[in-house]
């Protein structure tokens, strides 16, 4: 299908008629022998921050089965450079400015998803209308109701999805199910943790131009063509409500992921509340740097916490000081992880403690044959079942960063005195703010002088997977945007 077809398509998608690509058929599911033919979109930065695309590039050149065909990135000086690479090392490949041309290259059979998190929805659905296989990178959403597409056009269209995890390995796999399985006694909560100092991005004085390079109604894609206010173009997207969903949805997702891992449960959580900011940094980003977030499962609740200021490495030492295998940032110390709490201990990364702090069991669960292979794997099998991460689960994991931030960006600047009255009732979130409290001390911050943001406690029907009761009507407005055409995700898709 050629670039002008998926134009009118997608126009009138965005009319609120979705047509759907006339395919004669979709490839026929690869046999065990056959090579994936598969198309890089995204590739990242010209500097040496926001370089995901590239890596996930050099990881498919190395996989078995596996022939990058084609790449894609609507900054052309990006694309010259890396097709000019790749030709130096021997691999030809057609460079593609439009992920729309990728769509329509019959030699395509997957595309890989590296672009900012605005453009993963419309991106993996039109892919898989156009009959390729999707592996996207985290999150798989920017909000709630193109998750869900995502899902229902990958089942529709029989393609495999796959969403990226540093968690979903076999390690984690058995140490939750083992701590499920009550060696530990009853789990009392489960707390994920994202201690990543983010240093402020300072302030613009006036819009900066966008780079001559870069086609910016392709990089906009469903979002506004906003002036850009920040340092760096490729990057700095993150810290904004329009492209990015703030460190939740780019370290965070990783270890809300491992918080829905150890719970087992597939479903969203019926409560939701933030508290947080973004603290100390009088700059131009708009997402949280400092939060907690409480999500209510019933019987067992998760506490999720952001760390973004630098000092905090003194202040957990009951959980963390005898954690060892929990992922660590050497150059600042910082520590990133999930830690299950339970009755006569708690599992901590891949080991399991007792009520002592005693080390009672390490995992380490054998061969793990991590997302790439797995999702070749699955698309040689043609069955969605077989992934690590199916789309379905990014988008329960994903999800999560969108209600934590709802409720922050419903909420209102409240004093200490205010959270504690409003978090009175739940142990583990009061435990939480203290610790919040003390990561405020430790930068030396004055708390009362901080805009520290409560949000409304939000309750959501995990089935229709809309907000209801108090706060509803302001909450549901941001389950979705309004797109911009042609980039639009469709209600029926």
């Amino acid at each position: 299908m050629e670039r002008r077809t998926f134009l009118k398509k997608t126009s009138a998608m965005a009319a609120g008629a979705l047509v759907i690509p006339s395919f004669s058929s979709f490839r026929n599911p690869l046999g065990s022998n056959d090579t994936v033919n598969i198309a890089v979109i995204g590739l990242g930065s010209t500097i040496k921050i926001g370089g995901k695309g590239k890596q996930d590039l050099e990881g498919w050149l190395r996989t078995a089965g596996v022939k990058v065909v084609a790449i894609c990135d609507c900054d052309e000086q990006i694309l010259r450079e890396e097709q000019e690479k790749l030709q130096r090392n021997g691999h030809q490949v057609k460079a593609y400015k439009d992920f729309r041309d990728v769509l329509g290259d019959k030699d395509v059979d997957a595309v890989s998803i590296t672009t900012p998190n605005h453009s993963h929805g419309v991106i993996s659905v039109m892919a898989c209308q156009a009959g390729k296989h999707v592996y996207c990178q985290k999150p798989a959403s920017h909000n709630i109701f193109e998750g869900r597409k995502m899902v229902e056009a990958a089942r529709k269209y029989n393609r495999i999805v796959q969403i990226t995890s540093n968690m979903r390995t076999q390690t984690y796999v058995d140490a939750y199910q083992w701590t499920r399985e009550g060696n530990l006694g009853k789990i009392l909560y489960v707390h994920g943790i994202n201690y990543k100092p983010r240093m402020s991005i300072e302030t613009v004085a006036a819009p900066v131009p966008v780079p001559r390079s870069v086609d910016y109604n392709l990089w906009a894609g469903p979002a506004p063509m906003s002036p850009v206010h920040r340092k760096y173009f490729h990057y700095d997207w993150h810290w904004m409500w329009e492209t990015g969903n703030g460190d939740l949805g780019n370290m965070g997702i990783h270890f809300l992921d491992g918080c829905r891992m150890a719970l087992g449960i597939g479903e969203h959580p019926r409560r939701i509340m933030s508290i947080g900011g973004r603290l100390a940094y009088a700059d131009d980003g708009e997402t949280p740097n400092t939060q907690i977030i409480y999500f209510d499962y019933g019987q067992i609740p998760v506490i999720f916490e952001v760390r973004g200021l630098p000092k905090d490495a003194t202040f957990l030492k009951k959980d963390w000081e005898v954690l060892g295998s929990v992922s660590m940032d050497s150059s600042y110390g910082v520590t990133t992880g999930v830690v299950v709490h339970c009755e006569n201990g708690y599992l901590a990364g891949n080991r399991a403690f007792d009520a002592s702090g005693r080390s009672v069991r390490q995992f380490s669960g054998g061969t793990n044959e991590g997302d790439k292979n797995n999702f070749i794997r699955a698309i040689k099998e043609n069955d969605w079942k077989q992934l690590i991460s199916d789309v379905e689960e990014g988008h329960l994991s994903s999800a999560l960063i969108h209600l934590g931030n709802t409720s922050h960006i419903l909420g209102k600047s409240s004093n200490t005195n205010e959270i504690y009255e409003k978090i009175s009732g739940i142990p583990s979130l009061m435990e939480s703010f203290d610790r919040f409290r003390n990561h405020l001390f430790s930068n030396r911050i004055d708390w009362d002088k901080e805009k520290i943001i409560l949000g409304p406690m939000l309750t959501f029907d995990s089935k229709t997977e809309k907000y209801v009761g108090e706060f509803s009507a302001e909450a549901n407005k941001h389950l979705s945007r309004e797109y911009r055409r042609p980039f639009v995700v469709p209600e029926n898709v």
